[in-house]
């Protein structure tokens, strides 16, 4: 055979065998996406069913196929505890060919699965996990932080603050990891920034009596209350209070992390003026009125931060799989990285080596009753954070990654 014709027939059969390589790599003919999520607690309204309804909008809207193989979406209730949600994540790689586990509020519980998804070379999508250290110390190549972190809620908030002369802080703390990790960082920020922490308590998670808490903070004296907790836990703090009269005798609460869910339940009148922290609302633009309007239609109310930010990551991992043309963890994590996020939840968007996807973060006020014109206008924008300036800088995070890189 010639020179030439021995050359063509190795390209027919390399170009066979790439064929048959990229028809096997999503072996089970199906991507499986799981949703570890609260479905019954403290986060539920934040995440839960809206969090699950997200991702399966974000399917549904890709037509509920990739390169042609079905797309499968499960879904799990942790309960907040670490063992719970660690075992539902086992056995789903272990039994039910799982390949991606996304959401996974409550830091306790998201770290342990992360170190679970490396260890079985999988993809885990956080959204709704807080603690910064999923991308510091605990950081893995397997796992994307995608909506928000302790860092950012506290850089935001916590820079705008001191420097409108709000120097003094007491912090009022849910004692696991999310918690600590979310005054550690604001804690950081108020002192580089040239206030000064007089004080904190912390409290159980899923606490109902908030009294003695609010009590010690009202006696620090503390120019601002902060509170490091969410969901419940920061509506129960914010409605005990109102009923101690903080607001009243000059101190500012600032909720560290306030989702939009749970100001509407607790009322604009009682919320009016607080400072929040957030990745996303509903009424910023034409694409985010869109989608949040279609979510509201199926779950009952707007979208939190977490609920769209799944949305944009189940997207973006199907464009990734849809691009190199397999689901293997390792391809399509580099993929994500490659790709810049461009949606209605992100625009420039980047996933970084220690997993953070940095994108704007925004700083709002809760508007006056009076300048309210629906249910769900709730939020004043103060603030648009670029999010190289929202984050943590990739080498002050302590990830391993970035070190070997």
């Amino acid at each position: 055979m010639r020179p030439s014709a021995q050359a063509a027939a190795a390209a027919i059969a390399l170009a066979a065998l790439c064929g048959t390589a990229s028809a096997q790599t999503i072996s089970d003919d199906v991507v499986k996406i799981g949703v570890l999520t609260d479905m019954s607690s403290l986060y539920a309204d934040a995440t839960g069913k809206g969090s699950l309804v997200a991702v399966q909008m974000a399917v549904e809207d890709y037509g509920g196929k990739v390169k042609g193989k079905k797309v499968e979406v499960v879904s799990a209730d942790h309960q907040n505890k670490p063992d719970v949600g660690v075992n539902i994540a086992r056995n789903w790689y272990d039994n039910e060919k799982v390949d991606a586990i996304f959401d996974v509020p409550t830091s306790s519980v998201a770290l342990p699965v992360s170190a679970l998804t490396r260890e079985k070379n999988k993809i885990h999508i956080n959204s709704g996990g807080g603690s910064s250290d999923i991308t510091g110390a605990q950081c893995s190549p397997n796992t994307v932080h995608w909506t928000y972190d302790t860092y950012a809620l506290s850089n935001v908030a916590g820079k705008a603050m001191v420097k409108r002369g709000e120097d003094t802080w007491f912090f009022i703390t849910a004692d696991y990891a999310f918690g600590q990790a979310l005054e550690r960082d604001a804690a950081n920020v108020v002192k580089e920034a040239g206030g000064k922490v007089l004080g904190d308590v912390r409290h159980p998670l899923n606490s109902s009596d908030f009294s003695s808490f609010v009590l010690q903070a009202q006696a620090s004296k503390a120019k601002v209350v902060g509170l490091a907790n969410a969901g419940g836990d920061t509506q129960n703090a914010l409605k005990q209070a109102a009923e101690f009269g903080l607001a009243q005798s000059g101190q500012k609460m600032i909720a560290l992390l306030m989702e939009i869910t749970d100001v509407h339940s607790l009322g604009i009148k009682s919320t009016s003026g607080l400072i929040v922290t957030d990745a996303f609302y509903w009424d910023m633009n034409d694409e985010t009125r869109a989608f949040s309007k279609r979510f509201n239609e199926k779950v009952g109310h707007m979208p939190t931060m977490i609920q769209a930010g799944l949305y944009s990551a189940t997207t973006h991992y199907l464009k990734a799989i849809e691009a190199i043309g397999t689901d293997e963890a390792p391809k399509v994590m580099a993929q994500m990285r490659a790709m810049p996020v461009n949606d209605f939840f992100a625009k420039n968007g980047k996933i970084r080596i220690d997993g953070r996807m940095v994108h704007d973060m925004y700083l709002f006020e809760v508007k006056k009753p009076e300048e309210s014109k629906g249910d769900w206008d709730l939020y004043k924008l103060i603030a648009t954070v670029p999010g190289d300036e929202a984050f943590r800088p990739l080498d002050k995070g302590g990830c391993p990654l970035v070190k070997s890189n």
